[in-house]
């Protein structure tokens, strides 16, 4: 569609390279999954989501986890107002169109649960009275790969949750080189507004629409299976390293994200190359690997390439 297209070259204004991480964007917020990025820090994580919404002329807050945030940090609380003699309502920054949870593996768990909750429910409870977060809600997590120390790992039922995970890595040294280049000249152009909340609404409409054959169907249903019977779909070579396969939500995500990305390919019809090219972010934290795996450096990547090259494509 013109208006995805229009989206992701506003968003190129600021961002260089980063292909991944846009469209992972644009799939979150088409398919209404939320996204976990890893990368080190610098790499236009904020800067992306922040585009997105200018782009979208959408709200985009921000908060910066830490190991002394409470829940009521993120959700809201009551406040006491002696004037009135009664309790109101403070919302808290979850109540946003796009909200970028920044190292969110800092967090104690009981805020982690929190924002998580929402994720999947769609709405906050403060005291005893449920609000409904905003359509579109997005949530971008994200995680620093190098600084573990007094981090909490998010468990696999939570990362369950997050229908995409991005590795954000460097950029190439023609993406930094034009970096360099456009901050020299003149600094990087301003993010317009090309879209509104009823285009995007028209967008998801057209998702709706997108046409999955039945083959296609087969085809993402044998891949989530061989991430749990690997030895069944001639994946013997990767059966002694996985501990756990991908759940029924990662079929589910790997569909939806399918169908999105067709959409910004500018197809109504769903191919195998945008299963295969979405099947990492969709799954890569989903797979649990056991000790041999991390003894041999077998990645969850290796393991999801395996299956893509060894499932007949229909």
């Amino acid at each position: 569609m013109d208006k995805i297209a229009q989206i992701k070259e506003e968003v190129k204004k600021i961002i260089v390279g980063q292909e991944e991480l846009i469209d992972a964007l644009m799939v979150g917020l088409i398919a209404n999954g939320h996204i976990l990025v890893e990368g080190v820090p610098g790499l236009a994580k904020t800067t992306a989501i922040n585009a997105i919404a200018k782009a979208l002329g959408i709200d985009f807050k921000r908060i910066q986890f830490t190991p002394d945030l409470l829940p009521s940090d993120v959700t809201g609380t009551e406040i006491y107002n002696p004037k009135e003699g009664e309790f109101s309502v403070k919302k808290g920054p979850l109540f946003t169109n796009l909200l970028l949870a920044d190292e969110i593996n800092r967090a104690p768990a009981k805020v982690q649960a929190a924002l998580l909750e929402v994720m999947q429910e769609r709405q906050v409870t403060i005291a005893e009275t449920s609000f409904k977060v905003d359509d579109p809600f997005l949530v971008m997590a994200t995680e620093n790969p190098v600084e573990q120390e007094g981090t909490y790992p998010l468990p696999e039922a939570q990362l369950d949750r997050f229908m995409l995970k991005v590795l954000v890595g460097y950029n190439t040294l023609e993406e930094e080189m034009e970096i360099v280049n456009r901050v020299a000249i003149n600094g990087f152009e301003e993010v317009n507004a090309v879209a509104s909340l009823e285009d995007l609404k028209a967008i998801k409409e057209a998702f709706k629409k997108i046409h999955v054959d039945d083959a296609i169907k087969e085809y993402m249903a044998k891949i989530i299976f061989a991430t749990r019977f690997p030895k069944e779909y001639g994946c013997e070579e990767i059966a002694e390293f996985v501990e756990f396969g991908a759940s029924p939500r990662a079929s589910i995500d790997l569909y939806k994200a399918s169908c999105a990305v067709a959409l910004i390919r500018g197809n109504d019809f769903v191919t195998p190359l945008d299963v295969s090219y979405i099947a990492n972010s969709v799954l890569r934290h989903r797979i649990v690997l056991n000790y041999k795996a991390q003894a041999k450096h077998i990645t969850t990547d290796n393991i999801i390439e395996t299956i893509i090259d060894t499932i007949k494509v229909p």
